[in-house]
């Protein structure tokens, strides 16, 4: 019978009745007394010198109260990068200053060079208008490939050339599996882009910047995924703010996908000039600004090689990959295509030997850094891309190429640093299989070809790491903060609670499901607890949400508080019930002595430890709130098996997906509506990104798909009724809820199932097609069937 509530329940989302009657407040709807607005000039060229800049027209229009350049930051920090890694040479990565105003250069279309603050938005938009900037357009570069080669334009003059870093990992490997490659008994080969995307949350992001004279203490409402990383990063590295004197506050915040963890300019400008001019400073996003601000996401290029022997067993793998940073260092771009994407190159196989070189590059475009699943989709595209490609070539069936070379023996460490504790892949490929009738496939692409469709499908594992951890090894690995999280819970005098919690909810659920864990742990009501998170004068010290790290880290601090309450509640217990302290237990909100039927409630206890007149204070101290921080001893991995049937239109090279069905291990599952519905989410950004998405730039630059007119997004008709299952479940065996994160599988296992469909189903069609470059649009779709 499914539970009705606690851990395990589908309880609906409480937070869900404010955000669907219109009740949220997001960074948007605040508005302070006195406030102004600003708005940024930014650069409409990708690469230029900046001669001068005259606002004295400008400054005298009506409603303007300052105007900013890059000028007034001279002596201020600039835009930290919160990952250092480390070159094949064991040489430091190129870390160019990142100006919160554009100084002396522009680097990327949407650069601002300038910042209008005014009385209302209109006459800040028209006051930049009048700026007068004299730009000297210098040559752009765009093509990754291109900047790295001699001569090519300097992205940053200070620097010797726009080569980042050139990563190899494992570098003591590499000879062996050059050897294993030269030997093997076939070698499949691929080369494919994994294409820029922009994030596109529903909310674009927001600033509100207010400083306190009478207290000289600053105050930032800002749409973040981790509003004390940016109270850190901002306060200490760029403004020269005391964090005690620096308050960061999220609200409700419209999505994230990654795009809201990092430190962006706007946030840091709207502090720095509420000081400057005493008031209150607002700047909100449009949708087009968006497209040239917010940090992309992928952008990789990338050669495979799979060496197989003669029984078909993996034998070595060997990447190169151009990874593009853009024209700054976001936040924590270089660990993307390092860190978390070499690490996953073994996928969820037995490979041996493993290299992986990336080099990541300075171009002029904006930043890219982390998009949901950051550096997993890139690995898993590759790894089953190949891994179908070599099925084709060999004549064999790509269910049972990957069955054979899957992991069966856990903890299992594999060649690129990590172990996986826990997983059962063939048991997620059983169920894949029973979701989507294979052995009717036949009679399906049958009926399609009457029809004059052709029907293809595609089949694959995946397998990612989430929670990022723990702290003391990934600063080893160039991390500049700790990834650890925290929970303070304090428990009411007549029994509620509330749970005060670094990480922050931006759609996932937490005040439903962080809820549930302790209410299950405690046996009470859920309605009893609230859950606290985004302002970082109220909650502990944490690192915030991104890489599915919320319930697996966040939810384990938050069980390590519980236990201190419950371990101080059952001391009190022993006291009011004359007995001994190791005789209590806790059961649906009752403690009793074992053996007896002697009980008292929740609630008589909890009052008992504010009206403290039944046990020894020189024992226990009175009140109950417990704080605690939590930091992983590994990652978690979650893994799955997805499988995608679509029709192709062989006159239009049209994709339509007809069924989608992804079999998920997440450990154990807290609620698993809220488990469903992350799937659907992620399934429609891979989807999203295997047929319609992709960032385009001219070769001067330009963006060409800067709106909605040229990005296309997924909309309800693009995407099928989805099949999802997470019953194949193996807990995690290192934290004590047995969680592994579900938020990024969707989207790290979707999209190679995508492209190996639409392969399949022209390979079906008589087409002799290896590969298609994401987006699978109708043009290079036909273009692929004429050869």
């Amino acid at each position: 019978m499914p539970k009705d509530s606690g851990i395990g329940a589908a309880s609906k989302r409480r937070e869900d009745l404010r955000f669907l009657t219109g009740g949220g407040r997001y960074t948007d709807d605040i508005n302070l007394n006195r406030q102004a607005y600003v708005y940024f000039l930014r650069s409409d060229v990708a690469h230029g010198r900046i001669k001068s800049i005259d606002t004295k027209a400008a400054a005298a229009m009506p409603g303007v109260v300052r105007i900013f350049t890059g000028a007034d930051f001279e002596g201020v920090g600039t835009i930290p990068c919160g990952w250092q890694v480390t070159d094949r040479e064991g040489n430091l990565m190129k870390e160019p200053a990142h100006p919160i105003l554009a100084q002396g250069k522009v680097r990327h279309v949407g650069d601002p060079i300038a910042a209008v603050v005014a009385e209302s938005l209109s006459a800040a938009r028209d006051a930049a208008e009048a700026i007068e900037v004299d730009i000297e357009e210098l040559p752009a570069v765009i093509d990754m490939k291109k900047a790295v080669t001699s001569g090519a334009p300097k992205v940053h003059d200070d620097l010797a050339d726009n080569l980042c870093y050139d990563w190899g990992f494992v570098e003591e490997n590499r000879a062996a599996v050059d050897e294993a490659i030269k030997k093997a008994a076939h070698v499949t080969t691929l080369e494919l882009v994994n294409q820029r995307l922009a994030p596109n949350a529903m909310e674009p992001r927001v600033a509100v910047g207010d400083y306190n004279k009478g207290t000289d203490d600053s105050t930032l409402y800002t749409t973040s995924q981790n509003p004390h990383v940016i109270r850190l990063l901002m306060g200490a590295f760029v403004l020269g703010i005391p964090e005690h004197k620096l308050r960061v506050i999220a609200p409700d915040v419209g999505g994230g996908f990654g795009s809201k963890i990092f430190h962006y300019a706007e946030e840091a400008f709207c502090t720095f000039a509420a000081k400057a001019i005493k008031r209150p400073v607002k700047w909100t996003s449009s949708r087009s600004e968006a497209f040239m601000s917010d940090a992309h996401g992928r952008d990789h290029v990338t050669k495979i090689e799979l060496a197989l022997d003669k029984d078909n067993n993996f034998t070595a793998i060997r990447t190169e990959t151009y990874a593009n940073m853009g024209a700054y260092l976001s936040t924590f771009a270089p660990s993307v295509p390092t860190w978390l994407h070499g690490t996953l190159m073994a996928g969820n196989y037995k490979t041996p030997l493993i290299y992986v070189n990336v080099k990541a590059v300075f171009t002029n475009t904006v930043p890219v850094d982390a998009y949901r699943g950051a550096g997993r989709p890139e690995a898993t595209f590759q790894l089953e891309r190949v891994i179908d490609k070599a099925a084709r070539e060999l004549g064999v069936d790509p269910v049972e190429l990957r069955r054979q070379n899957f992991v069966t023996e856990f903890p299992y460490q594999t060649p690129v640093a990590v172990q996986y504790d826990t997983g059962d892949y063939h048991a997620t490929m059983d169920k894949l299989l029973q979701m989507i009738d294979r052995e009717g496939f036949d009679a399906r692409a049958a009926e399609a070809k009457k029809r004059g469709k052709l029907r293809g499908l595609g089949i694959n594992a995946y397998i990612e790491a989430c929670g990022i951890a723990p702290s003391q090894l990934v600063g080893q690995l160039g991390a500049r903060a700790g990834l650890y999280e925290s929970a303070t819970v304090r428990v009411n005098a007549t029994g509620g609670l509330v749970v005060m919690t670094g990480s922050h909810s931006h759609g996932q659920g937490h005040e439903t499901s962080f809820a549930q864990v302790v209410a299950d742990m405690i046996g009470i009501p859920e309605d009893m607890v609230e859950i606290v998170h985004g302002d970082t004068a109220n909650t502990p010290m944490g690192m915030g949400t991104y890489g599915s790290r919320s319930l697996a880290v966040g939810g384990s601090a938050m069980v390590r508080a519980t236990e201190k309450i419950i371990a101080k509640a059952k001391k009190i217990a022993a006291h009011l019930m004359e007995a001994s302290e190791a005789d209590i237990e806790l059961k649906d909100g009752q403690f009793s002595v074992a053996g007896t039927d002697k009980s008292v409630a929740w609630g008589d206890v909890t009052l008992a430890a504010y009206v403290p007149h039944n046990y020894p204070l020189d024992e226990i101290e009175p009140g109950l709130e417990e704080t605690a921080f939590y930091d992983p001893s590994n990652f978690t991995y979650p893994a799955g098996a997805y499988a995608c049937e679509v029709e192709v239109d062989p006159d239009t090279g049209k994709v339509e997906i007809m069924s989608f069905a992804a079999a998920d291990d997440f450990g154990n599952i807290v609620n698993p509506m809220i488990v469903d519905g992350q799937v659907h989410g992620g399934i429609g950004q891979g989807i999203g990104q295997a047929l319609l998405e992709g960032v385009s730039y001219d070769e001067n630059g330009q963006i060409l798909s800067a709106s909605y007119m040229d990005y296309a997004m997924p909309r309800a008709d693009d995407l099928p009724f989805y099949k999802v299952d997470h019953s194949c479940q193996t807990p995690c065996t290192h934290n004590p809820l047995g969680v592994k994160g579900c938020g990024e599988a969707g989207a790290i296992g979707s999209p190679p199932a995508v492209v190996n469909a639409v392969v399949d189903a022209l390979n079906r069609g008589g087409h002799a097609v290896t590969h298609i470059d994401m987006p699978l649009s109708p043009h290079r779709v036909w273009q692929a069937m004429q050869g």
